[in-house]
């Protein structure tokens, strides 16, 4: 890589870290101008980079899913025991998540439209409750999608309490873990369900 692509590239970072801070910061009502402001660059070399709002808003899309996958990644999963596992992911999820919350919360664009968002995150998450089960760890009557699911829906719900102050990233990040443990253990029954094939979503 060249002196000037590294630059381009530091520039760019630059500025989609600095539109994720003002988006979670103040929402929608944050301007392009705003945003090159907080970035340091001029607003000519801000649409140089993204010529409009929407560039912008899938640039960061995309750079969340990536700081995600690289969470996925160095939590070496295969590596732990599950419980242990579950929670590195989780605390993952909601550090970087809460980062990049407002773009799903303002319905302006969703992360799960990457195109490796199945390979990057959703299977390696899958992979971790299949191994789970097998292990006997995890209850045989919940399938790994339903727990995927299920992870997927508490950490949208813990960042949603993150972004409004609620809650902070640890304490949320416990919550689901104990949340989604609690009921997922082996050994743990529906009081109104207490056996019978495993759920799907």
């Amino acid at each position: 890589m060249s002196k000037g692509d590294a630059l381009r590239d530091r520039t760019a970072a630059a500025i989609v870290d600095s539109a994720a801070v003002s988006l979670a910061e103040r929402g929608q009502l944050v301007s392009m101008n705003e945003v090159a402001r907080a970035a340091g660059v001029s607003r000519a070399t801000l649409y140089r980079y993204f010529p409009n709002r929407e560039a912008l808003l899938h640039a960061m899309a995309t750079t969340g899913v990536e700081q995600l996958a690289a969470r996925v990644a160095d939590a070496d999963v295969p590596g732990l025991p599950v419980d242990e596992a579950v929670a590195r992911l989780v605390r993952g999820f909601i550090t970087v998540g809460s980062k990049y919350v407002a773009l799903s919360a303002g319905g302006w664009v969703r992360t799960d439209e990457h195109p490796d968002v199945e390979t990057l995150l959703t299977e390696p998450v899958r992979e971790l409750f299949r191994r789970g089960i097998a292990e006997g760890a995890l209850r045989p009557d919940l399938s790994p999608e339903l727990l995927s699911e299920l992870l997927s829906g508490l950490v949208k719900a813990a960042l949603g309490m993150v972004a409004a102050g609620r809650l902070g990233a640890e304490e949320a990040a416990a919550g689901v873990v104990t949340v989604l443990l609690d009921g997922a253990r082996a050994g743990a029954r529906s009081p109104d369900r207490p056996g019978g094939p495993p759920l799907v979503p």
